[in-house]
């Protein structure tokens, strides 16, 4: 019983310490950043970048035909209803109130006026997309990585622009762009099989030790004649 009851524990405490949603890949198909070159990167914060402060996104910091995305928060429960512009099939904006998500922020940011068509790819079910400046400023509690967000009153997507719901787990993103870039942010549901935090990994050695220890300590039956 002892053994039975710290295995049910220890998968509390698995449950407890949550994995992420994450950004498994993109690719850029087509426009002139296709042309001239352009990838899809993932950025880990504290983000480096060629101009302006450290760790920053929003205002020309970035200048070339890439697509970058990085994960933001993770897991989070919305306290209040959340307006968004894209959503997937099923999905009611605003977003009720008791709803839970992971965030990503996908930008792309070349500088001189560039067409380009990209896809981003996640490891869960894709929830929605906000892509107008107001609804990105409300949301920026979803971030929460440390990231300064420059210039948000010129965030959003321009008339002609488009960033859609491709796939249960993949946008499109069909934008051009000049200064100081465009920004959309995505929304997925939480991720079953994203790797446990650090903390999970740290808590599971020690709980299998001590169900081994318990183990040994149990005293043995002997058989039924």
């Amino acid at each position: 019983m002892q053994k039975k009851g710290l295995s049910k524990l220890l998968a509390g405490l698995l449950i407890a310490v949550p994995a992420g949603a994450t950004i498994i890949g993109g690719t850029v198909t087509g426009g002139g950043a296709f042309a001239n070159g352009g990838v899809f990167i993932k950025l880990t914060p504290p983000i480096a970048n060629p101009f302006g402060p450290p760790n920053s996104v929003g205002n020309n910091t970035f200048q070339n035909n890439n697509l970058y995305g990085f994960d933001e928060d993770q897991n989070i429960v919305l306290a209040a209803p959340l307006n968004v512009d894209v959503v997937a099939s099923g999905v009611v904006s605003p977003l009720p109130a008791g709803s839970t998500v992971a965030s990503h922020y996908i930008f792309f940011d070349p500088g001189p006026s560039t067409s380009m068509i990209g896809t981003v790819d996640f490891d869960s079910d894709i929830v929605a997309i906000i892509t107008s400046t107001g609804f990105l400023l409300a949301s920026d509690f979803l971030a929460n990585t440390g990231v300064n967000y420059l210039n948000p009153g010129a965030r959003g997507l321009e008339a002609g622009d488009d960033v859609t719901i491709s796939g249960a787990r993949q946008i499109l993103f069909d934008t051009t762009a000049s200064t100081p870039g465009d920004y959309v942010r995505v929304l997925t549901v939480f991720s079953p099989g994203a790797i446990p935090e650090p903390g999970t990994i740290f808590l599971l050695p020690i709980g299998m030790v001590a169900i081994g220890v318990l183990a040994k300590r149990a005293p043995s039956r002997r058989p039924e004649r």
